[in-house]
C-alpha cells in the first residue's frame, strides 16, 4: 500500500497519521495547562532534514493554547510550507486578513510561503486546543515565528 493512502476512505492520509503519532509520543509529560496571559506553548518536537531534497527539512511544532489563548498576528519563514492538523479542541485562524475560520480536533489547513497568520486563537474560552504544526522549510532556518510589526 502506498504510504499516502489513508487506512479507510475519507481518512487521513497514514503518514500525516504517524507523524502526529510521532509528535504526541515525543511530547509525553508536556504540561497542559497554559496561562491565558502567556500565549501559546510551542515545542519543536522533530526536526529531520529531507535526504532527497537538499537543503530542506521537516519540523514538526506541537502548539498547545489554554483556555482563550491567543497568539500574536505573525508569518513564518518565507521558505516554509506548513500543514497543520488540530489534535485537540478548536482552533479559530485567518491568514491574510482572510475570513476567520474554526478547525476542530481532526480537521488540517495549509500555509503557503510569505502568508500573514493574522489571528490564531484557540476558539474556547474554557477547554484547552493542541494543533501540530508540520513545516518544510529551510534547513538553515532558526527562527520559525515572525511577530507583525503595528
Amino acid at each position: 500500500m502506498n504510504p499516502i493512502q489513508t487506512s479507510k476512505p475519507g481518512g487521513m492520509p497514514r503518514f500525516i497519521y504517524a507523524l502526529i503519532v510521532c509528535a504526541l509520543i515525543a511530547t509525553v509529560g508536556v504540561r497542559s495547562g497554559i496561562a491565558a496571559d502567556k500565549g501559546p506553548k510551542a515545542t519543536v518536537v522533530f526536526d529531520h532534514a529531507l535526504p532527497n531534497v537538499p537543503g530542506k527539512s521537516m519540523k514538526g511544532v506541537l502548539v498547545e493554547y489554554g483556555p482563550g489563548v491567543a497568539s500574536v498576528g505573525h508569518t513564518h519563514p518565507r521558505s516554509a510550507f506548513i500543514y497543520a492538523t488540530v489534535l485537540e479542541g478548536a482552533i479559530r485562524t485567518s491568514v491574510n486578513d482572510g475570513p476567520a475560520v474554526t478547525y476542530r480536533a481532526g480537521q488540517n489547513f495549509p500555509e503557503m510561503p510569505g502568508d500573514r497568520h493574522t489571528l490564531d486563537e484557540n476558539a474556547s474560552k474554557t477547554e484547552p486546543a493542541k494543533l501540530l504544526a508540520v513545516f518544510v522549510v529551510d534547513t538553515d532556518e532558526k527562527e520559525l515565528l515572525t511577530p507583525l510589526k503595528k
